[in-house]
């Protein structure tokens, strides 16, 4: 009677259901999660999830961003953060949660004399430096690398830094980055930033969904409910603005 007892009161400190988050080079989200080192946003949201509640234990899975998906339908993941369902999700069964951040993708040229925010006006004969894998608005979010080379003149990296280095050294003309991005780098780099001509117009605004497996160990509502918890206590706010990263109303559906 006495051992029942006792495994019954170790049983809730084991209860936690695991949830295992993808993670793809997509910084400032996430940082070479591959390398095995918690960097980026991505794990400082996933640790304060950890530490607001004992029913879930949130970890990280190294992916990539062309591998998500396939991790995703065949279970090596259950929920994939920082998404939009209009990234290549619509074929793929999931739930979506709004998670009340916004993000958003800009223009970056060199800084010349006369350059004018008209320069951004129109990509055409333009070079790009964009980040291989991400769906752009301008080019209708098709992410297929030989379109956007043949037209508009791409080139395709998986490096935020390379692609402004391009532009700074004239092998580009224009590098799309996201802002928060672009904070954190100008951060970094301050003797660049006179260097550089920032578009006030915007690619797209990154409005964040989670994506989660029909039969994910967490529902939608309770992750919503999560979230909540962690924009009440003012976590979400410390994590993100920082970079820029706005903390917004939550779309009710």
């Amino acid at each position: 009677m006495f051992v029942a007892l006792a495994a019954f009161w170790v049983l809730p400190a084991q209860s936690a259901q695991l949830v295992r988050v993808g993670a793809a080079h997509f910084p400032p989200y996430t940082i070479r999660p591959e390398n095995g080192a918690d960097t980026g946003l991505l794990p400082e949201l996933v640790a304060a999830l950890n530490r607001l509640q004992s029913d879930y234990q949130f970890v990280l899975v190294p992916t990539s961003i062309p591998r998500r998906f396939g991790d995703f339908k065949d279970g090596r993941t259950d929920m994939a953060i920082f998404e939009n369902p209009d990234w290549g999700w619509k074929d793929i069964p999931h739930t979506t949660v709004d998670m009340g951040l916004e993000d958003a993708e800009i223009f970056v040229a060199q800084s010349e004399p006369g350059r004018q925010q008209s320069y951004f006006a129109d990509l055409t004969g333009k070079r790009l430096a964009l980040f291989s894998g991400y769906h752009y608005e301008f080019a209708n979010f098709n992410a297929d690398p030989k379109f956007l080379a043949q037209n508009y003149n791409a080139t395709l990296t998986y490096s935020h830094d390379s692609n402004l280095l391009m532009v700074l050294r004239g092998r580009a003309d224009i590098a799309l980055v996201t802002r928060s991005y672009l904070s954190d780098y100008l951060l970094r780099n301050q003797k660049v930033s006179s260097e550089l001509l920032v578009s006030q117009r915007i690619d797209q605004i990154y409005h964040h969904y989670a994506i989660l497996r029909p039969t994910a160990p967490i529902t939608g509502d309770a992750f919503s409910k999560l979230l909540q918890g962690l924009r009440d206590n003012g976590e979400l706010l410390k994590i993100f603005d920082p970079y820029k990263i706005a903390v917004v109303p939550v779309s009710q559906h």
